[in-house]
Formats: C-alpha cells, structure tokens, sequence
C-alpha cells in the first residue's frame, strides 16, 4: 500500500486521557529521543521503528536509541528510522523529550538507565507490563490488557490522527505477532486480531512475516538449542522443566542474543509442565533467568529475585554463579508451585 491511512479501530475509552497528555507532552519541533529495554524483541524494536516514524510525521525529530543496540534480525525495520543506538548515552544529550517503550523499571535500560535518571526533559513512558517501583519515566500509560506496547503506539496513532504507512504498519505487526507468540499466548485478545486484521490490511505480507522471524534462523542458533536441550531437566512432581546455558555459549556457536528468544518455550511445551525455566550464566557472576508458566504469576516469582514482567512471562537478572542461582530460583519456584 502507498497511501498512509488513519487507523479506524476506537481507542479504549480508559486509554484516551493518558494517551492525551502524550501527544500534548510531544509538540512538532520538538527533539526527542526513543528507547526501550534491554535486548529489544520484536515487541519493542516494532514499537521504537513505528513510533519514531509516527513522530516524524508529526513534526518532531526523533532518534532511536537502543540500551543493547539494534538486533540484526529486526534491522529490516530501521527504514526511515534515525538509529543511534551506538552513541549509547550520548544519544540522550540535547533532547527535549524522551519516550520510553515497552519498559516498566527505569533498570531495564541498562547503560542508559543512569543517564535517563539525570534526564530534566520530559519522560514519557508507554508500556504493557506491570508497574514498578521505579518507573523510567513521568508520564506514563501502563496497561497490561494490551497484548504488546505495539498496539499501544497503534493507538498513540489513531488518538494523534496520525496516518499509518506500510513500513510503520510493518512494525506494528511485528510488535503483535512476537509478543504474542504468532498469536498463541493468553494475551491474544479479540483486539489483537482486530488490530493485526486492519494492520494486514495496509500492506503487510503474513506469510513473508512469518518467513522473516521465525523461519530464516543461523545455523548456530540450531546448535545453540541443541545444547540447551541437552540440559533439560524436569521436576514432574511439582509440574517444573528448565534449561541451562553455560558461559560463552554465545560467542562458542556465533550468534547473538536475540538468537535466544524462544528457547524456553521448548521446557515450557512439554506435557504436565506448569512453570519453565532458562537459566544463561553471563559470566562474572551474574545469570539471566527467563521464567514462562501456565497458570502461575511468574511475575510476582520473578521479583522476588528484582525482576518483573508479565503473568505468565518475566525475567530476572540475578547475582551469582549459575548453579547457586539455580538452586535458589528452583527452591522458590517449587514453594510457589505447591
């Protein structure tokens, strides 16, 4: 499609003020600064490329700048978008306003988070996940019934009047597709298919999507699952499966951390499995855990260890080696499973 559209779907009523006081924090000329967590997904890279390119349109100059940098994978978004991820903080210098994406706890922009802190600009917030105690930013519009920040910045779009072209349509259903996992996860609402319906229906080829993100994956990722799995362990009695990775793994088969996403869905399909687990030492004693569950509050688990995010997805980075951070997040996991 050539001629960008207005989205035609209502914005929630409960969405309309906040989404207000957005736009009215956001005036044309303005020099603002988009960014979002840590070792973006498809949910936030969409959300930061739809976004930066919405906010063109209304007159500002915005920049994206990712904590971790722009993943290779979704780099086929970067269209029309001023990406200075590789300035890092620097990037956050002489803006007017900021707008944080898809992040809930200011920690979660990593090497930006300090400088976000001393940041006297505006800073905006639009997300999906729980709030935290300390939230990036000072507006914010924080709902979780939305089934990815992208079908936020989708309605950021229809309050603003702003019309969507096939690239921003693009990385909207990015955003929709991978948070809720090819529409498969419990937050696949009614309104989410209605969003990717008029999303589709500006241009965006399904059946390509689908090829680009989850069918065009490196040779070293297959190795790197392969190793995961060969760790499998599973706790039948209390419904637990998890997977561990040991240091270097990354750099051992050549791929990235985005390269990653995934892998604990495969602990997570297994029969009778409630609560899955990937464990990744990062070395110098820390671990990433990514906890996925079927019917119990990992968000709640996962900030036990100074984590968060969703019901039934979170993660946590937790100081350690990985083997006492396993015993320890596998202790709290079977009290919270009995």
């Amino acid at each position: 499609m050539t001629v960008p559209v207005i989205p035609t779907i209502p914005v929630p009523e409960h969405r309309q003020a906040p989404l207000d006081a957005l736009i009215a924090a956001m005036a044309p000329g303005m020099r603002i600064a988009v960014t979002t967590h840590m070792n973006a997904g498809g949910d936030a890279c969409g959300s930061v490329a739809a976004a930066v390119r919405l906010l063109a349109a209304r007159g500002l100059v915005p920049h994206a700048v990712l904590p971790t940098g722009w993943p290779d994978m979704f780099d086929f978004l970067l269209d029309g978008v001023d990406d200075r991820s590789g300035r890092g903080a620097a990037a956050l210098r002489d803006i007017d306003v900021l707008l944080v994406l898809d992040a809930s706890d200011v920690r979660r922009l990593g090497a930006l988070a300090d400088a976000v802190r001393a940041l006297r600009v505006p800073r905006l917030v639009l997300d999906h996940h729980e709030p935290s105690p300390e939230p990036p930013g000072d507006v914010v519009l924080a709902d979780t019934a939305a089934c990815a920040t992208a079908e936020l910045v989708f309605d950021l779009a229809t309050a603003a009047g702003l019309a969507i072209d096939g690239a921003t349509a693009t990385a909207l259903y990015t955003g929709v597709l991978t948070d809720t996992g090819g529409f498969r996860f419990s937050n696949t609402s009614p309104r989410a298919h209605l969003v990717a319906a008029e999303l589709l229906s500006y241009g965006v080829d399904p059946e390509a999507m689908y090829r680009r993100i989850y069918a065009s994956q490196p040779i070293g990722r297959v190795h790197l699952l392969r190793e995961a799995l060969e760790s499998l362990e599973i706790d039948e009695a209390h419904g637990l499966a998890w997977i561990s990775l040991a240091a270097g793994a990354l750099e051992r088969y050549g791929v990235k951390g985005e390269d990653l996403d995934g892998l604990v869905d495969h602990p997570r399909s297994i029969a009778g499995t409630r609560l899955a687990l990937f464990f990744r030492d990062l070395g110098h004693g820390k671990v990433k855990v990514s906890f996925r569950s079927v019917d119990t509050d990992v968000n709640a688990l996962a900030r036990q260890f100074g984590g968060g995010g969703h019901a039934r997805a979170a993660g946590a980075l937790i100081e350690g080696s990985l083997e006492s951070v396993r015993t320890r997040v596998l202790e709290s996991s079977r009290a919270v499973l009995s």
